[in-house]
């Protein structure tokens, strides 16, 4: 199933209470299977940074199949990827927040949020992910 808005507002909304939660404003955007953004929050008082940051975790979520945390991890120097956040016009971000969403072993979309620590931000991407 494609990323619908709806789903897409649901899993914002989910990934917005889990910010409520621990205190800190997010931006969180999803994304559909060509990287296209489907919906976009940013909660009041959230860093001007984290539009640009929480859109482009999840396209880098969803062009590279994996999370932006193992990207990190994997494009360190030495690393089989290193360099790799140089790529797509700097659009590439390797550090934790973006998550790929997946339906029956398809990556059909993204989601990713920025605005906290990197932990924060992985937490409420995973919030908004166990919404799908």
């Amino acid at each position: 199933m494609p990323i619908t808005a709806k789903i897409a507002q649901q899993m914002i909304t989910a990934a917005e209470k889990r910010a409520d939660e621990i205190g800190v404003p997010m931006v969180i955007a999803v994304v559909d299977q060509g990287g296209n953004l489907v919906a976009q929050l940013r909660m009041d008082d959230a860093l001007l940074v984290s539009i640009d940051l929480s859109r482009n975790k999840a396209y880098t979520a969803v062009a590279v199949k994996m999370s932006t945390e193992t990207l990190g991890t994997v494009s360190q120097p030495g690393g089989p990827l290193y360099g790799i956040h140089t790529d797509d016009n700097g659009r590439i971000v390797i550090f934790g927040g973006g998550l790929p969403i997946e339906e029956d072993g398809k990556i059909i979309g993204a989601i990713g949020v920025s605005g906290g620590s990197v932990e924060q931000d992985i937490a409420c991407a995973e919030a908004g992910l166990s919404a799908y």
